[in-house]
């Protein structure tokens, strides 16, 4: 029973916990979110809960998600996903919020990381850098890239300067 909602990410806050200690939380806007199609066994070939969300023009839409959505009779919606085994009986244009979470349950936040662009080995992976004085022109380069002649090239997975961030994150397990 994966019960599912999309959300927004506002920022962030902490909160106390009953013996005192602060708590980092992350504000979300769970909604509103809009069921947008319900598929079947009969009819699909499995069992789907679809849910819009975010509002947006009619116009940013492409004519296939147009005239999805205009089966539905809801409008105009940036974000559209499909969880299986839904858990809650919903029917086609009813709004969800996050009461359909109790306290207590278990979820898993997927979202995408910040964007850093191109960062070097220090940023990226935390390196040490050279010494900053004395003489040294070594200041923030990775170092030395592997061993020379043999095998004579740049060993797959070595720490690299490149893109950082913008990446699919999931955490799991959380209450």
């Amino acid at each position: 029973m994966a019960k599912g909602m999309l959300a927004e990410k506002i920022g962030m806050t902490r909160v106390f916990d009953e013996n005192g200690r602060q708590v980092p939380v992350t504000v979300l806007n769970c909604g509103p979110c809009y069921v947008s199609a319900v598929k079947t066994v009969e009819k699909d070939g499995y069992e789907a809960v679809q849910i819009a969300f975010g509002q947006t023009r009619e116009k940013l839409l492409s004519k296939a998600e147009r005239n999805h959505l205009a089966k539905s009779s809801l409008g105009s919606f940036k974000h559209l996903k499909e969880y299986r085994d839904f858990g809650v009986d919903v029917s086609i244009g009813q709004e969800l919020t996050a009461s359909i979470f109790s306290v207590g349950d278990n979820v898993k936040v997927v979202g995408n990381s910040k964007g850093k662009g191109f960062q070097g080995v220090m940023k990226r992976h935390g390196f040490g850098g050279g010494r900053a004085t004395h003489g040294s022109k070594f200041h923030r380069a990775p170092g030395s890239l592997g061993p020379g002649t043999t095998p004579g090239e740049v060993i797959k997975g070595k720490a690299l300067p490149g893109h950082t961030g913008n990446r699919r994150i999931t955490v799991k397990n959380l209450s």
